[in-house]
């Protein structure tokens, strides 16, 4: 019978997967659609169709990211706790800046933008304000609200589309936002008491 020396691991034990780096293509991808942000936002400005088919085409091309990067991230097990952070404010970045553009050229009323932006910075103070206790990371109803909120925005963005069916679009989407912000403030109040008996413990 061969000995073996004793290493003081178990030999049938799983190996431990490697930590995955914050610097990987779906936080890239991420980061680029936060630089975006400020081009859009210059386009939206500048006077002439031409200038507002470049802030929509800048728009639609930084939403699409934020399929990418999920994508990317589960498809490589690339998720990372930088990345569940930084995706949606890379998210409320872009549509921040989108509302309160079309809200400062008067084609958003301000009310709206206000009830959607508080939702949205208040859901990114309560992420860090738990942070300590976990991640909450994005619900299902958070992507359905983020689509809602494009298919608004682009109703507003896009020359010649009716009035009547922005103010639908988006009101829906003011409605979802407001909703799930609840539900995230209810999973905020449920993952500090499940870390607090875990403590406890």
């Amino acid at each position: 019978m061969t000995n073996t020396p004793e290493t003081g691991t178990d030999p049938t034990a799983a190996p431990a997967r490697p930590k995955v780096s914050a610097w990987n293509i779906a936080n890239v991808v991420t980061v680029i659609r936060l630089a975006m942000v400020p081009f859009f936002a210059a386009c939206l400005f500048l006077p002439g169709t031409g200038w507002r088919a470049a802030a929509l085409a800048v728009f639609l091309v930084a939403s699409l990211t934020d399929l990418l990067d999920g994508e990317l991230a589960r498809r490589y097990g690339l998720v990372t706790d930088f990345g569940k952070i930084a995706d949606p404010i890379a998210d409320k970045a872009l549509i921040g800046a989108a509302l309160i553009s079309l809200s400062v050229l008067g084609e958003l009323p301000w009310w709206v933008t206000i009830v959607i932006l508080g939702r949205e910075l208040g859901v990114t103070t309560l992420r860090f304000a738990v942070i300590r206790h976990g991640v909450i990371p994005a619900s299902y109803g958070g992507k359905v609200k983020t689509v809602l909120q494009i298919a608004a925005i682009v109703s507003y963005v896009w020359p010649g589309v009716p009035d009547p069916i922005g103010w639908v679009v988006m009101g829906a989407a003011a409605l979802v936002t407001v909703v799930t912000g609840l539900d995230y403030v209810i999973r905020a109040i449920k993952l500090r008491q499940v870390a607090k008996r875990a403590r406890a413990r």
